[in-house]
C-alpha cells in the first residue's frame, strides 16, 4: 500500500492528475512486485554514484552527456555525441571504459579508413595453406568510433552491421559479437571540414543523440585548475561485467504504465500524423517523423532514466526528460523548417506541449 501512496503522489505532479491511478490488479502482471522491484533498484543503483565519482575526477560537469552514456551501457542502446572538438567527449568515453571490466577500443575514423581496418580480414597462413580471420577493433564490448562523420560510406556500411545485427561478417563467415555490445560515437558538426552525413538508415540505429555544449565559466576555471598539470587522476573499476549484465536485467523488468506506454506512441504518432493532435502546422514541417524504433528507444531509456533516480518505476516526467535525446536524430524536416529557422528539439518542444496522458 505504501507504494501505491508513492506512486499517488507522483500523479498528483503530473497537470493531467491522471496517470499511474490504479488499483493493486494492474500489478499482477508485472514480473516483480513493485515494492521488491524498488529495492533492487535502489541496492543495484548504488554503483551510479560511485561510477560518476570516478569519472567526475576528469571530466567538469557535461552531466547530461554522462548521464546519456550510462543509460545507453543500462539498455545496450547506441549513442551519438555531437560537438565542436574540445569538449571532452572521447575523454568521457574512455574513462567510462576504465570504470568498468570490459574490454575497450578506440577508432579513429578517417576518410582513408578501410572496412577491413575495422572489422578485420583473412589472412592466409602459408604453413596450412588455409586462410584465417584476424578480427578488427571492432570485436570489443565498448567501441569508441572517434569521429564517427569523417569515414566514407563503405566504412559506414561495415559498422551498421554491427550495430544493427550485433555481427561482422569478415569473407563468408559471420562472428556473433560479444554481450555487451556498445557504440559510443563522436560526431563533428556537419558544416566543419572532412565530414560526411550519417545515412538515415545509421543515425536511426543510435538510441539517443547528445548535444555537448560549451562548459560554464565556473566549470572551465575548474578544468583549467584540475587539468592544468600533468598528473592526472587514477581511476578506479567500480563495476565487473557479471554486475553490468544481472543491473541490465533489473533494467529491463522496470514497470511501465499502459498509459505511459499510450503516452509514449502517441507522441511518435504525433510526429508522423501531427494533423490529428492538433499540429496541422507541422504538416509541412516534418517530413519524416519517428521509427517504431524510436518508441521502443524511448521506453528503453526512460526505464533507464528511472532507474538513475532510483525508482522501479516510469513516470511521464522521465519521457519527457529523455524524448529530445531520442527524437532529435530521426526527425527529418523540410525546407519551411529551414525557412523559419526551426530545427527538431523546437518540434519536439511543441509535440510536447500538444500531447496529453490520455485517460
Amino acid at each position: 500500500m505504501r507504494v501505491q501512496v508513492e506512486i499517488k503522489a507522483i500523479c498528483d505532479k503530473i497537470k493531467s492528475n491522471i496517470y499511474f491511478r490504479q488499483s493493486m490488479s494492474n500489478l499482477e502482471g508485472v514480473n516483480m512486485d513493485v515494492a521488491a522491484l524498488n529495492q533492487a533498484v535502489k541496492d543495484q543503483s548504488l554503483f551510479i554514484s560511485q561510477m560518476m565519482n570516478e569519472m567526475n575526477k576528469v571530466v567538469v560537469g557535461q552531466r547530461e552527456m554522462i548521464e546519456g552514456i550510462v543509460m545507453g551501457l543500462l539498455t545496450g542502446g547506441h549513442i551519438l555525441l555531437e560537438g565542436v572538438p574540445g569538449l571532452a567527449k572521447t575523454l568521457t568515453i574512455s574513462t567510462l571504459a576504465q570504470t568498468i571490466s570490459l574490454h575497450f577500443q578506440r577508432i579513429q575514423f578517417t576518410p582513408d579508413l578501410l572496412p577491413t581496418d575495422l572489422i578485420g580480414t583473412m589472412i592466409f597462413n602459408p604453413k596450412s595453406g588455409e586462410f584465417s580471420a584476424k578480427k578488427g577493433p571492432i570485436f570489443a564490448n565498448i567501441v569508441l568510433a572517434d569521429e564517427i562523420n569523417r569515414a566514407p560510406a563503405k566504412v559506414q556500411s561495415a559498422l551498421l552491421e554491427a550495430m544493427a545485427e550485433k555481427q561482422v561478417t569478415i569473407g563468408e563467415q559471420s562472428y556473433k559479437l560479444d554481450h555487451p555490445f556498445l557504440v559510443l560515437a563522436t560526431q563533428n558538426p556537419l558544416e566543419q571540414e572532412g565530414t560526411y552525413p550519417l545515412p538515415e538508415a545509421q543515425m536511426d540505429r543510435f538510441m539517443f543523440k547528445i548535444n555537448v555544449t560549451y562548459p560554464t565559466k565556473a566549470e572551465e576555471l575548474e578544468i583549467v585548475t584540475r587539468m592544468g598539470v600533468n598528473e592526472k587522476p587514477q581511476i578506479q573499476t567500480v563495476i565487473t561485467k557479471e554486475q553490468l549484465l544481472a543491473t541490465v536485467k533489473t533494467v529491463d523488468q522496470i514497470y511501465v504504465d499502459q498509459k505511459v506506454k499510450n503516452y509514449i506512441v502517441d507522441l511518435i504518432m504525433a510526429t508522423r500524423e501531427p494533423k490529428q493532435y492538433g499540429l496541422a502546422r507541422l504538416d509541412k514541417i516534418i517530413a519524416v517523423g519517428g521509427s517504431p524504433r524510436a518508441s521502443l528507444s524511448l521506453i528503453r531509456a526512460a526505464k533507464a532514466h528511472a532507474f538513475l533516480r532510483g525508482r522501479g518505476f516510469v513516470t511521464v516526467e522521465d519521457i519527457k526528460s529523455i524524448i529530445y535525446k531520442v527524437l532529435r536524430h530521426r526527425l527529418i524536416l523540410t525546407y519551411e523548417a529551414e525557412a523559419e529557422n526551426l530545427n527538431q528539439d523546437d518540434i519536439i518542444k511543441e509535440v510536447l506541449s500538444a500531447v496529453e496522458v490520455s485517460a
